[in-house]
């Protein structure tokens, strides 16, 4: 057996409570062997975590990392207008290569802030594939589909393609990459084909992924046209299931709530973009008290404007206690379990948690820093004081993808070299 052994830190259990111990992983299976006091001083690779909290990776639920290219590309603008002048005609230029190129560096960016596993709506999909398994992490991957100015040929080939590639793709990466059918929304794919793509997609056993109640602008055509609320219409069509998961959810009502939580779709918070955006305040607290399953999730880097889930952690937290007009709304134990075993149930991925026999996806946070001192309460540092440069390690599946702040799977300096030529050649041709 290969151990790996992550030695002399403190560890977060999955009640949110803080011990000392270390943590045992059989590197070959991936899954944590032990977690205790003292364990085997032989172990084949030592990690160091003394001054540290071992915590599971962080899980970002809903991104674009490709869109790394486009951070600082278009701002202050609103999310309609941002789209349609901004980032949809970059979007038509990138090649595969741009598409890349833009994947490592929002891998790098992940592994180096402790996210060891992420939920992906893009396109060029077997380029970022390619690149994660490259880099070692996990994902659920999708290409996102958008019929809207499309003649039916167009459409349908989209359509295609985001089938095609969940049916290639599942199990890629040593099973690491799991995959989903992912329409951009309830108003940029037509009713026609929605219904289609569902139905084929839950037929062969894939879920569905979407943006959903982000602004009203996506709310109201819904409402008016069809008078009804749009995760009305959404569970019409078939996509709310335990097995789909949605973005946003900004706009729910409680009847729309109550279907959540009925239905055990998950909802992926992505406050960072929201407020940007002026999206609005997605009743964060309503949705946890009603039993709906809750993630975290940055959005793309052009939008919020880093992959940074602790800045997201802390965001969550402070808009949720505005949306709630209480100040003990989504508080901090929440807020980890959401961007920890609450994006890895929403998206179904392994881990979230640190357990024996879980998968052994985790980071090591160094507390060694002034503004994670005192240590009243670690789990209170995580939500509202830890940034993601306090990440020492990086492990997903038993595999030490970052050690000391050095990125051991990626090469970062090349990873940012190729990201900048891509950009410029991008602003050239768009």
């Amino acid at each position: 057996m290969n151990t790996l052994r992550i030695a002399g830190g403190q560890v977060l259990r999955p009640d949110a409570t803080v011990e000392d111990a270390d943590v045992l992983v059989d590197r070959d299976e991936g899954t944590i062997l032990d977690i205790g006091a003292d364990l085997d001083a032989d172990a084949d690779e030592t990690l160091d975590a003394e001054g540290c909290l071992v915590t599971p990776g962080l899980v970002n639920a809903h991104c674009h990392v490709a869109m790394t290219l486009l951070r600082g590309y278009a701002d202050d603008k609103p999310l309609d207008a941002w789209l349609r002048e901004d980032i949809w005609p970059a979007e038509a230029a990138l090649t595969p290569e741009d598409v890349r190129a833009g994947a490592e560096l929002g891998l790098v960016e992940m592994i180096k802030s402790g996210t060891t596993a992420f939920a992906d709506m893009y396109f060029h999909v077997p380029e970022i594939a390619a690149a994660v398994d490259e880099a070692g992490l996990r994902a659920r991957l999708g290409h996102g589909v958008v019929t809207l100015g499309k003649d039916d040929a167009d459409a349908r080939a989209d359509i295609d393609e985001s089938l095609d590639v969940a049916r290639e793709f599942d199990g890629a990466a040593d099973g690491r990459i799991r995959t989903a059918a992912m329409p951009h929304s309830l108003t940029t794919v037509a009713e026609e084909y929605l219904r289609e793509f569902v139905a084929d997609a839950h037929d062969e056993g894939i879920p569905v992924h979407y943006h959903a109640n982000e602004t009203t602008d996506e709310v109201d055509p819904i409402v008016d046209e069809r008078g009804e609320r749009p995760l009305s219409y959404a569970k019409d069509l078939g996509m709310l299931t335990a097995d789909d998961f949605l973005a946003h959810g900004v706009h729910v009502d409680d009847a729309e709530i109550d279907l959540l939580a009925e239905a055990g779709t998950g909802v992926v918070h992505c406050p960072a973009s929201n407020m940007k955006l002026a999206s609005g305040m997605a009743p964060v607290q309503k949705l946890l008290d009603s039993g709906v399953t809750v993630g975290l999730g940055t959005d793309g880097a052009a939008s919020n404007n880093d992959l940074d889930m602790f800045d997201e952690m802390r965001d969550a937290a402070m808009l949720g206690k505005l949306a709630a007009d209480d100040a003990s709304a989504v508080a901090a134990p929440d807020v980890v379990r959401m961007a920890t075993a609450g994006s890895a149930a929403a998206v179904d991925l392994p881990g979230g948690a640190l357990e024996v026999g879980g998968a052994a996806d985790l980071a090591v946070v160094d507390l060694d820093a002034p503004h994670l001192a005192p240590a009243n309460d670690l789990v209170s540092h995580l939500a509202y004081a830890a940034r993601g440069s306090d990440v020492r390690h990086t492990v997903c599946d038993g595999r030490v993808l970052m050690r000391d702040r050095e990125v051991l799977t990626l090469d970062e300096d090349a990873a940012m070299a190729r990201a900048r030529e891509a950009i410029a050649s991008l602003r050239e041709r768009v």
